[in-house]
């Protein structure tokens, strides 16, 4: 799979699972951490979990290993790695916090009728 394959599946999986606010960045000329990073808000830990538990599964299940998750117990901000996807899930106070949106603005955002049905 590409890496916008790999972002666009994971976009779908948590919108599977109503996450909130979700947003795809192409990020590839802006830093050499990721192509793509996926941003998504959900209401609570127990969402959060089982919106990055979906992405997971779809993902892994199309062939992409996770490299790396982090923050899953902390319930406020959980990163998934898949190399040339990263994947982060916040509640509503994390994200407006961490502001990955302005931190990445020069990052191209796709459009979500690409990923959203």
């Amino acid at each position: 799979m590409t890496p916008k394959e790999i972002a666009i599946l994971a976009a779908k999986a948590l919108d599977s699972k109503k996450g909130q606010d979700i947003k795809v960045i192409d990020v590839v000329e802006q830093t050499s951490l990721a192509d793509y990073f996926v941003i998504c808000s959900g209401s609570s830990n127990t969402q959060i979990n089982a919106l990055c538990d979906v992405v997971e599964e779809k993902v892994n299940e199309a062939g992409e290993a996770t490299l790396h998750r982090e923050g899953h117990r902390g319930g406020t901000w959980v990163l998934l790695d898949f190399g040339s996807v990263v994947v982060h899930v916040f509640n509503n106070e994390a994200r407006e916090f961490y502001d990955l949106e302005r931190l990445w603005q020069d990052g191209a955002v796709m459009d979500p009728a690409e990923y959203l049905e």
